[in-house]
């Protein structure tokens, strides 16, 4: 057989484990020592010994822009940290994109985050732009690196679709060309009418062409930016449900809580999925603010309780935006339970649920993820024991695999520290 992996820990389960694969597929999970067990190393062609660390299904990035990854302070920086310098700052160099440009800085960056363990990867790509050059080359892209790593594209008018010229045009066109998802930003319309009837727009044009929706959506601070509960009620009217998601809804952190009580019963019902980018939400956010300074992150606690599926994403790597950033989703989660105040020793596991299985629902993986017989072989091992001591150490991940297939290994760093006391030096 292909692979064993063995002395893993699993999630939610007590205890070490085996598993096995083949061509690809997860064949066997079984309690390490059980006795006359077939899984035997010396029957595979590759073993890990994942030595009691925990074994977990892929990281999920829900949502990045690859197209913008790598251009800080390219032509300029962002000196007031705003959401809208950052689109003024994107226009300008979106006039010097080519293909070449796209894929120079995305693939590295796509390395970058399977070397962590981060093998679904949801993209959204600028189709503001009458070329639509960073479409193409993220499609173009997400066909040469399927062999390792799985990307979703989603056509996103960062200017708008009303607001901008034949705006809807390329955003059909996008389609057209293969995305996977259509994409809006109704807040950044020109006027509250065309934010609602950009979304008719963007729902009409899914159900045209069978694709899933992620709306950039009340990524603002104004209590008075309600587009989510438009987006959630056509989720629930057309039956898309589930295959729509709401990202950012930061404004949700400056609803009063009589309406937001009122949204959540909606949103729960309409079965969408919500992402929220921590990292970046509390950088952009709040920027408008004297004392006190709104955290500008949605209610990631008040959500997962109400039951909705809420994933996370980095959103932005050195660019415009945002002039940090890793790819590291344990540092994504690691800020959303620091920001959302979901410290409680219960919550903290969300954490991880939130980068892995809450992702993979987001993205609409389906039986495509998981640790369990019969779904594909791909996983990762982290340097870690358990939820709390991930979200705490935030470890690099040891090993990532595949489809059955090891791609990536990093040993954790040794550190050998000396003190100098009156015994001398100790080691």
């Amino acid at each position: 057989m292909d692979l064993l992996v063995t002395r893993a820990k699993l999630m939610d389960r007590d205890g070490l484990f085996r598993i096995a694969a083949e061509n690809g597929i997860i064949t066997d999970i079984r309690p390490e020592g059980e006795a006359d067990s077939p899984l035997l190393p010396d029957r595979f062609r590759t073993v890990i010994d994942a030595e009691g660390q925990l074994l977990l299904p892929p990281y999920v990035e829900s949502h990045i822009h690859l197209e913008s990854a790598m251009t800080a302070g390219d032509p300029r920086w962002n000196e007031s940290g705003t959401l809208f310098e950052g689109i003024r700052i994107w226009a300008e160099r979106q006039r010097t994109l080519t293909k070449a440009d796209v894929k120079d800085r995305a693939l590295p960056v796509l390395k970058n985050l399977a070397s962590q363990g981060v093998l679904h990867v949801r993209t959204h790509a600028d189709v503001s732009d009458p070329k639509l050059t960073a479409l193409e080359a993220l499609l173009e892209l997400r066909d040469e690196v399927r062999s390792w790593v799985n990307v979703q594209v989603v056509a996103f008018p960062q200017q708008g679709i009303l607001s901008f010229p034949n705006g809807e045009g390329l955003l059909e066109e996008a389609l057209k060309m293969g995305a996977d998802a259509v994409g809006a930003i109704p807040h950044y319309e020109w006027t509250r009418e065309d934010g609602i009837a950009s979304l008719h727009l963007a729902v009409r044009l899914a159900e045209k062409y069978d694709k899933l929706i992620d709306v950039h959506c009340d990524e603002i601070d104004d209590g008075q930016s309600r587009f989510v509960e438009t987006l959630a009620a056509l989720a629930l009217r057309t039956g898309m449900r589930e295959r729509v998601t709401a990202s950012h809804t930061t404004a949700m952190h400056s609803y009063d809580n009589a309406y937001a009580a009122k949204l959540m019963r909606l949103i729960r019902e309409s079965g969408i999925n919500i992402v929220a980018n921590p990292l970046v939400n509390i950088h952009l956010q709040g920027r408008f603010d004297a004392y006190p300074k709104r955290r500008g992150l949605t209610r990631i606690r008040e959500l997962l309780q109400e039951g909705v599926n809420v994933s996370l994403g980095t959103d932005c790597i050195s660019d415009p935006w945002y002039p940090f950033g890793t790819g590291n989703m344990l540092h994504v989660a690691n800020m959303a339970l620091h920001v959302g105040h979901m410290t409680a020793r219960g919550e903290i596991p969300q954490g991880v649920r939130m980068v892995t299985e809450n992702g993979a629902r987001t993205l609409g993986l389906g039986d495509d993820y998981g640790i369990a017989t019969g779904r594909p072989a791909s996983f990762i091992i982290a340097d870690g024991t358990d939820p709390w001591d991930l979200m705490r150490r935030m470890p690099v991940t040891r090993h990532v695999v595949w489809k059955g297939r090891p791609i990536a290994r990093t040993r954790p760093a040794r550190t050998e520290l000396c003190v100098e006391s009156a015994a001398g030096l100790m080691t």
